[in-house]
């Protein structure tokens, strides 16, 4: 392929990825008018923003548009020319701040669902006593809440990049799911908090012969190897380094096989080698592979016990190396921002 039909190509799936993002733009109930700031916006209950050009001024580049806002890399918000959006989201539907000594509890923590059934005014310590979800996020982190308040900045909360824009159905989904996390300290098994999250709840069906409803099976494949278990992961593969039985520290001793260079999986259509691995923090191991293939040169899996077996979930095929390094980044809770912005990031 041409580099010019190269280009062509990817801008064309940077344009069909981008837009599922405006639909959401436009997908909303209620709208009204808020003066913030020394600026007046129309607000949408969905999280977008339109700020009003000012009378008699130079037209700037972000007015009379529609827009979610631009991420803010350190906070973890979005923004509109240093304004936080979920502060002027808040003063539409909720009025505005009573005090100082308010903020705004983002109840889900997904500090970019600015939806605003998603904000409340609270004061900073009710953010974290009366939101179950910051509350234990804080306890899993710190031990207690008596070890946070007493030195808040002993640890960090763990990674965050699991946030994103939402659909009113995925918000309420994984506000449910959250929510059940909280009370049980039950999560998904495998995979990255955003895959847990967003995936889509799965759909209950009849039994024919008891008529009981039960949970559909995971989409597995059976492995080449027979301590393997593949899952969204449709061809029959070969994963040389998988060890042949389950112990203890199995997975750490997976790892440790993991060097970069050597073959990680092998099937009909050729091999992927290992760039990078590593464990996180729900002990789940994440691999970065080069698979060349012509269009997709690159590869991301999770892999964890289940069933006395070593589950290899498919984490997707990536464009770009910087891709597949922030999917891995992400589920091992490191930071994203030595990989630059990609096609990837859109697909």
């Amino acid at each position: 392929m041409h580099d010019t039909d190269s280009c062509a190509r990817m801008l064309a799936l940077d344009s069909l990825a981008k837009q599922p993002l405006e639909e959401m733009l436009h997908s909303f109930e209620r709208e009204c008018e808020v003066a913030f700031e020394g600026e007046v916006y129309v607000a949408r209950d969905n999280g977008a923003v339109f700020r009003r050009e000012r009378p008699n001024g130079r037209r700037r580049k972000l007015d009379a548009e529609w827009t979610f806002g631009r991420f803010n890399r350190h906070a973890g918000y979005l923004e509109i020319n240093g304004h936080v959006v979920h502060r002027i989201i808040a003063s539409a539907f909720h009025g505005p701040c009573p005090s100082r000594e308010y903020v705004v509890d983002h109840i889900d923590t997904n500090r970019q669902n600015n939806r605003s059934d998603n904000l409340r005014w609270v004061t900073r310590l009710d953010n974290i006593l009366l939101n179950p979800i910051t509350r234990t996020r804080i306890e899993r982190t710190f031990g207690s809440l008596e070890a946070f308040f007493e030195n808040p900045g002993a640890r960090s909360i763990p990674n965050l990049d699991w946030m994103r824009i939402v659909t009113r159905e995925q918000a309420e989904e994984s506000r449910k799911r959250l929510l059940a996390w909280a009370a049980e300290g039950q999560t998904g098994r495998g995979g990255s908090l955003g895959d847990w999250l967003y995936k889509p709840m799965p759909k209950l069906w009849s039994s024919p012969v008891t008529g009981s409803e039960t949970e559909p099976e995971h989409n597995d494949t059976p492995s080449l190897t027979a301590s393997a278990i593949q899952r969204e992961w449709r061809t029959p593969t070969e994963f040389p380094q998988c060890p042949a039985a389950i112990s203890d520290g199995g997975v750490a001793s997976y790892l440790a096989r993991l060097v970069p260079g050597v073959v990680f999986s092998r099937n009909r259509y050729g091999e992927s080698t290992v760039v990078e691995a590593g464990i996180g923090p729900d002990g789940v191991l994440s691999v970065v592979c080069s698979s060349p293939s012509g269009v997709k040169d690159w590869s991301h899996a999770k892999v964890f016990i289940e069933e006395d077996a070593f589950c290899h979930e498919s984490g997707g095929t990536f464009f770009t190396r910087d891709g597949a390094m922030k999917a891995h980044c992400i589920a091992i809770g490191a930071p994203t921002d030595a990989y630059q912005d990609s096609i990837d990031d859109y697909c």
